[in-house]
């Protein structure tokens, strides 16, 4: 008898865990001419349901029952042929689950999300910036599209730093290998679901980042991508089944391949043609970037345990999902659904890039859908309202320009089913940096991080934003957005980390939002409290959030001459004759008739019963 090991090359999922709430797997094996061989298995509590032999000679697929009284071990699954001639044997791991007790809380408005992009935010370990066997092997801070070294250890060396600025979550962009010829340092064109990418890394210091970060209070969000993968995925040189991926049959013979016409307004448009449908939906997001085709059962059920095994592997506190009106609609419900079955109190945020507020809420769980359409999906960007801000900020101030644009922005919340559950941000690993879009501006950056993080919405600000990154040199270059953080790599001149080498102004950037951040990280009022806004008047925008008898007023004034501003609409709120605190001047304040504004930007105040 002939025993083999060496002939599976692939495992996926490569373990699972007793006590899920599902009680099925599936599990991909992937060896030379294993579609030839029968599967068995033999562990108590463990059954083989059934087995799919793939298109392709070279895979299996086994469809494993695991009862809730099977006790962690390994599972032994045996491939035999020829009349058992020829055997290979693999012990297929079954985990006992780490803290099964966890609730597995995900990330909602009493956290800031703090959007890291790892390559260029600090390189705690130089020993792997270059891997042999890698497509790109280089190492080059000069070129903006090039890998610059950051890496997993750079987020643990400076988690203390994260944690005293204030933020309560961490999203890196993604952290997976990225075997592709060139720009892999962002990270969305995986070649592997499973592996980190060496040059971050190894599958340690991420399950190392990940409770390093649950001990300071600081829930880890990973970026997923369901939508695609990298044209240097493993599994593209050999294709499981013929509609594994969209476009395959143009793919496999060389032929043009359709680009999506990013029309993603097809997901809503009553009148969409099924033309504009099907590219929108099947064609690649970049030609090297492979459309993955969730129709294929098996390619569904692949997704959606490797997202599950990803939180159960790391204690996630969240996921993000990129390009998500990109996939098949219908699967993303049932991939967010079967999350959220197992983790009832986790959350997943979805990019949705529209500045159409309709087409926003359309994604958000318990919107009321004309189609009747239900995501699963609890948390949305908005992009409407960052997009409204920006412009709010930079416009002169008239009957219908300014911050009169702010206030109908946020009163479109109407719209939305639970508002405070949407992710708002100044900009990300995709857009000019915040200082940038407002003109470097100082005064108007602070207005904004302030409205950002006193809204009714989960914060999200990029790394960077705290210290004044800026992208006026070349607007729209997206290697200079995801510029390197100062103090990152041994022997910069300038850190952010220790204030060394940083300008005035970026230093009093960087103390007023840990001033904010820190406020806002144990206020309910924020979290939670009611918000109640007055139509601008005079250069002037007044916010409340109220909870019990707990109140905190943001006032954006764009008046650059000091000014009185008349309370007496603001009375509905019972502030007369209460005592306020200044949180940016550390001063007492009694509100009476008029309030005196002495400088343009913003005041925060709020009530303290301790």
């Amino acid at each position: 008898m002939n025993f083999s090991f060496s002939q599976i090359k692939k495992i996926e999922p490569p373990n699972w865990w007793i006590g899920m709430k599902g009680d099925t797997l599936q599990i991909m094996f992937y060896g030379l001419d294993l579609g030839s061989y029968t599967p068995s298995v033999l562990y108590s509590g463990v059954k083989l349901n059934e087995y799919h032999i793939a298109d392709s000679p070279n895979y299996i697929f086994l469809d494993l029952y695991i009862s809730p009284k099977t006790i962690a071990g390994e599972v032994e699954i045996t491939f035999s042929k020829d009349e058992g001639k020829s055997v290979l044997k693999h012990a297929y791991p079954l985990f006992s689950r780490d803290d099964s007790d966890i609730n597995y809380v995900g990330f909602d408005s009493s956290d800031v999300v703090y959007l890291i992009s790892p390559d260029r935010f600090s390189n705690g370990n130089p020993n792997i910036d270059v891997q042999e066997g890698l497509k790109e092997a280089t190492v080059d801070r000069s070129q903006d599209y090039a890998r610059h070294g950051g890496d997993i250890k750079g987020i643990i060396n400076h988690l203390d730093y994260i944690y005293e600025m204030g933020f309560t979550a961490i999203w890196p962009t993604p952290l997976l290998t990225n075997d592709m010829q060139e720009q892999s340092y962002h990270g969305y064109a995986m070649t592997n679901f499973y592996e980190v990418d060496p040059r971050f890394g190894s599958m340690e210091d991420y399950v190392l980042l990940s409770r390093k970060s649950r001990d300071l209070g600081i829930k880890l969000l990973m970026d997923q991508v369901v939508n695609h993968c990298g044209i240097e995925h493993w599994w593209m040189s050999d294709l499981p089944f013929s509609d594994w991926i969209n476009f395959q049959y143009q793919f496999e013979n060389r032929n043009h391949i359709s680009v999506t016409n990013h029309r993603r307004t097809i997901n809503q448009d009553i009148y969409a043609s099924q033309a504009d449908k099907d590219l929108m939906n099947d064609g690649w997001f970049v030609p090297s970037m492979p459309d993955l085709n969730q129709n294929n059962s098996f390619m569904a059920t692949y997704l959606i345990q490797n997202s599950i095994w990803w939180i159960e592997k790391l204690h996630l506190g969240g996921i993000r999902q990129d390009t998500y009106p990109y996939s098949d609609k219908s699967f993303m419900a049932k991939w967010a659904g079967a999350i959220m079955q197992q983790y009832p109190n986790f959350n997943i945020v979805g990019e949705e890039w529209s500045y159409n507020p309709l087409l926003v809420r359309y994604w958000q769980q318990g919107a009321d859908n004309a189609d009747g359409y239900s995501s699963n999906l609890k948390t949305t960007m908005d992009f409407p309202l960052q997009r409204t801000l920006v412009t709010s900020l930079k416009e002169s101030e008239t009957l219908e320009s300014g911050l009169i644009k702010l206030y109908e922005g946020l009163a479109n919340d109407f719209a939305y089913y639970d508002p405070q559950s949407i992710m708002l941000f100044g900009d990300n690993h995709d857009m000019d940096r915040i200082f940038t879009q407002l003109g470097e501006d100082l005064i108007k950056t602070k207005m904004a991080m302030a409205f950002i993080l006193l809204a009714p919405r989960i914060p999200q600000i990029y790394y960077g934003t705290e210290i004044l990154l800026q992208t006026s040199d070349k607007p729209g270059d997206h290697g200079l957005i995801r510029s390197d953080f100062p103090g990152g790599w041994q022997n910069d001149k300038v850190s952010g980390f220790t204030e060394e080498g940083l300008t005035k102004e970026q230093k009093e950037m960087q103390q007023y939002l840990k001033k904010i951040l820190n406020f806002r990280k144990n206020n309910n009022t924020i979290h939670q409290g009611k918000t109640i806004h007055f139509a601008p008047e005079d250069g002037i925008y007044v916010l409340f959030r109220t909870l019990l008898d707990e109140m905190v007023i943001l006032i954006l004034n764009k008046n650059e001459k000091a000014i009185d501003l008349d309370l007496s609409r603001f009375m509905e709120i019972n502030i007369k004759g209460k005592r306020f605190f200044s949180l940016l001047d550390d001063e007492e304040v009694e509100l009476q008739t008029i309030l005196r504004l002495e400088h343009k930007g913003c005041m925060i105040l709020y009530t303290n019963s301790n």
